[in-house]
């Protein structure tokens, strides 16, 4: 209803915005959403590892696992056209409430499941329409609070993922052991829907006064040619990402490493998205958005080669690699801010909603594709690490040829 996006924002006394104040708790709520929705879906990882050796689910295959862990970001991603349709209909708290009854019914549902197909719709379809409720609705509001900081603004906000990855692939371990896999998924479902039910009392969105534009699908976008490099960047990147985020504890087990080395080697790597997203959202905002993005995107690829695949038979070369995860998820701090220098602030929601559009495919099939080129033994995963390094090399090529255009651009505007 209309309580639900106060008005007072674009009253005339607010004519003169200035940023921070109210917008560092939105920051702090859009936080806390994206610790209990990526956070918890890289918690994933975890499950994955324990799903695969644990035979457990009736009619399971490895593949049939990693599509649960795929569906869970597709759907997601599938959604943001209705959610974005919901944002300006509803308000964006109305939509974050749907996103926690969700993802609390797919913990609730997991946690009852013995046959695949359980699993596929609950840890599956059900988290990814409360991970697309969520994350939908909060991803364009950061921005609207800020102007100088906003890519910083905008990273702590998404370090949330990191910090909530961090802890739940450790707490994950940890209750799968001691209380058994149900209760571990209960209290998971117990923990979501508290959090972001609480995060929803306090975010409020700059929709009406940015004149934010809740265009489903803004086709006309597609005949930029920014546009379309923009998008291929993340195709390919987001392969990466959700290869590397939900084999790194199946990969540990693989090499040897035990079931605890597993969770830590995923933890680190959350960690490092945590620590490292507001740092390279510092570096956007100093550097440029589009230089930033790019520069990860290789350096993604490049300790994919490079570190991964030499040091990662030792558990400790696996940390490392592990700690320059932020760059492996370096879509999500640079995703908004980039596409603002692409198509603009007002169009933003409308471009990001095609965005995840294009991206479902990659991101469902990614972890299919990675465990299938999985093999036995020690280098078993050696075609795995090399798929994941040449797609983020290709998404740096495509936003490096987007950069020279948008330079080209500019001399032509002096």
């Amino acid at each position: 209803g209309p309580e639900e996006t106060p008005t007072d924002t674009d009253s005339p006394g607010e004519v003169e915005f200035k940023e921070g104040g109210y917008g560092w708790v939105v920051v702090a709520s859009v936080l806390l959403v994206n610790a209990h929705t990526w956070g918890l879906n890289s918690s994933y990882a975890v499950f994955l590892a324990y799903y695969l050796r644990s035979g457990t689910i009736i009619g399971s295959s490895p593949l049939s696992f990693a599509f649960v862990g795929g569906l869970s970001i597709s759907i997601a991603m599938l959604v943001s056209p209705a959610v974005t349709w919901c944002v300006g209909r509803f308000g964006t708290a109305f939509t974050l409430r749907v996103g926690a009854v969700f993802e609390a019914a797919s913990f609730i549902g997991a946690s009852f499941s013995t046959h695949i197909w359980h699993l596929l719709l609950s840890q599956g379809v059900c988290f990814g329409l409360g991970l697309g409720f969520c994350f939908t609705a909060t991803i364009g509001v950061v921005p609207q609070w800020f102007t100088k900081r906003r890519s910083f603004a905008n990273s702590v906000a998404t370090s949330g993922s990191g910090f909530g990855g961090l802890i739940y692939s450790l707490g994950t371990n940890a209750m799968i052991s001691n209380i058994g896999l149900a209760w571990a998924l209960r209290i998971l479902a117990i923990i979501a829907f508290v959090v972001i039910g609480s995060a929803s009392l306090v975010v409020r969105d700059r929709n009406k006064a940015v004149g934010a534009v809740h265009v489903a699908f803004h086709k006309d976008l597609f005949k930029q040619g920014n546009f379309l490099l923009f998008v291929g960047w993340g195709f390919f990147a987001i392969f990466g990402y959700v290869i590397v985020v939900f084999s790194i504890t199946d990969y540990a087990l693989q090499m040897g490493f035990s079931a605890d080395q597993g969770s830590i080697a995923a933890a680190m790597f959350n960690l490092s998205q945590g620590i490292g997203r507001p740092l390279i959202g510092l570096a956007s905002d100093r550097v440029g958005r589009i230089n930033v993005a790019a520069l990860s995107t290789l350096i993604a690829g490049l300790t994919a080669y490079f570190i991964w695949i030499f040091a990662g038979t030792h558990f400790a070369g696996l940390i490392v690699y592990a700690l320059f995860g932020m760059f492996a998820g370096c879509i999500w701090p640079c995703v908004a801010p980039v596409g603002a220098e692409v198509v603009g602030l007002q169009l933003l929601p409308s471009a990001l909603s095609l965005y995840w559009l294009v991206l479902v495919l990659p991101s469902t099939f990614a972890e299919v594709i990675g465990l299938s080129l999985r093999t036995s033994g020690v280098n078993g995963y050696l075609n795995v690490q090399i798929f994941t390094a040449t797609m983020f090399i290709v998404g740096f090529v495509f936003l490096w040829i987007l950069r020279s255009r948008t330079l080209q651009q500019w001399e032509l505007l002096g």
